[in-house]
């Protein structure tokens, strides 16, 4: 009896090869983020997604845009929900570290500077610059390009080494998304503070 596999467009074959490439990333870790274990856990062929990708380093740029795509969307619609300055800084915090920890994209960030493909960090940079433009946009008395500076290097260097360095100082785990949360808080316009006391 012979298999048949299921034929699928081209976009819901990179979706599918990105979708599993970011459960690889979380399981296994960037470096195991490779055209053989994603074709693998897909049900394609290597040639399929060097088509897609043209290389690893190019499925890895993509998965990074596709993270930054992703929690940047999650972000906009909070901010814009709630309105810019109104919304809850905590919850922008936990998203933006939990898509740098749980979702991988801190490890990923870092193995692709480590292997010389920093390139593929533009796409994320692009992304999280379109946000920050569009969100500044009419908000000039609010420094948001400096709490987004902020907000991700934190989240970046909590998702490599927040744990260990929050446990060997005899502080709470959460003390670096507290801290961010505070920075937010403070870097309101005065009015804003008082309206949320």
């Amino acid at each position: 009896m012979s298999i048949v596999k299921k034929r699928l467009s081209p976009e819901e074959s990179r979706e599918a090869a990105l979708q599993a490439a970011r459960e690889i990333l979380i399981e296994a870790g960037p470096q195991a983020v490779t055209l053989k274990a994603v074709s693998g856990r897909i049900g394609r062929t290597h040639a399929n997604l060097l088509h897609h990708f043209g290389s690893a380093s190019g499925l890895q740029r993509e998965l990074a845009k596709s993270l930054a795509t992703n929690v940047c969307e999650t972000i906009r619609g909070i901010v814009l929900k709630a309105g810019l300055g109104e919304g809850d800084p905590r919850e922008i915090v936990d998203h933006t570290f939990d898509a740098f920890d749980k979702q991988g994209a801190g490890a990923l960030a870092s193995w692709m500077i480590l292997t010389g493909n920093e390139d593929a960090l533009n796409p994320i940079v692009e992304t999280i610059h379109a946000l920050v433009d569009q969100l500044g946009e009419g908000h000039e008395d609010m420094p948001v390009h400096k709490d987004t500076l902020a907000l991700v290097l934190w989240a970046m260097g909590d998702a490599l080494l927040g744990g260990p360095l929050a446990n060997s100082l005899g502080l709470p785990r959460e003390t670096a998304r507290e801290m961010a949360t505070e920075q937010l808080k403070a870097s309101r316009p005065a009015d804003l503070q008082t309206d949320q006391s």
